[in-house]
């Protein structure tokens, strides 16, 4: 466990088929672009799949419940996701931190369509270096390819 700035406990998490349910939650809020269709394509996909090869920290809220989390693998951030009723709160930008400071992750993939995680991203010293027409299931979601330049977290 990690404490970051005294405000979050940063835990490993391996309680992957609850993290698909904030990831979920949060998808639904975020990712307007995807079709009910691929929505559920990935939320099957996630827990067994994703999560599993990667490693995953997560914040609980005063009740204990998991708000947010983060998958990392090497320099990466493979997965960022805040429950909707959580957002706005610092959670993201914590998990964020802890990856850029503790664990040296320097990149990150965005869905060219969520201008809200590439507003989050950049506003944090994140720029796009390049770009894929479709996701890593081919599918025909665009993909920017961002990396931390400024030393702002």
């Amino acid at each position: 466990m990690v404490e970051l700035d005294m405000l979050y406990k940063i835990e490993r998490c391996r309680d992957y088929y609850t993290l698909a349910e904030v990831w979920f939650a949060s998808v639904k809020a975020t990712h307007d672009f995807l079709s009910d269709e691929d929505l559920n394509y990935y939320h099957e996909r996630v827990p067994v799949l994703y999560m599993p090869n990667v490693d995953i920290y997560a914040i609980r809220d005063a009740e204990g419940a998991w708000r947010s989390f983060i998958g990392l693998s090497g320099d990466m951030i493979e997965m960022l996701f805040v429950h909707p009723d959580s957002m706005g709160r610092g959670y993201g930008t914590a998990l964020l931190r802890f990856a850029v400071k503790e664990m040296c992750v320097r990149k990150v993939d965005v869905n060219e369509q969520n201008l809200r995680a590439l507003r989050f991203y950049r506003k944090h010293g994140f720029e796009i270096f390049g770009r894929d027409d479709v996701d890593s299931e081919g599918k025909m979601y665009p993909i920017l390819h961002l990396i931390y330049k400024d030393k702002t977290l």
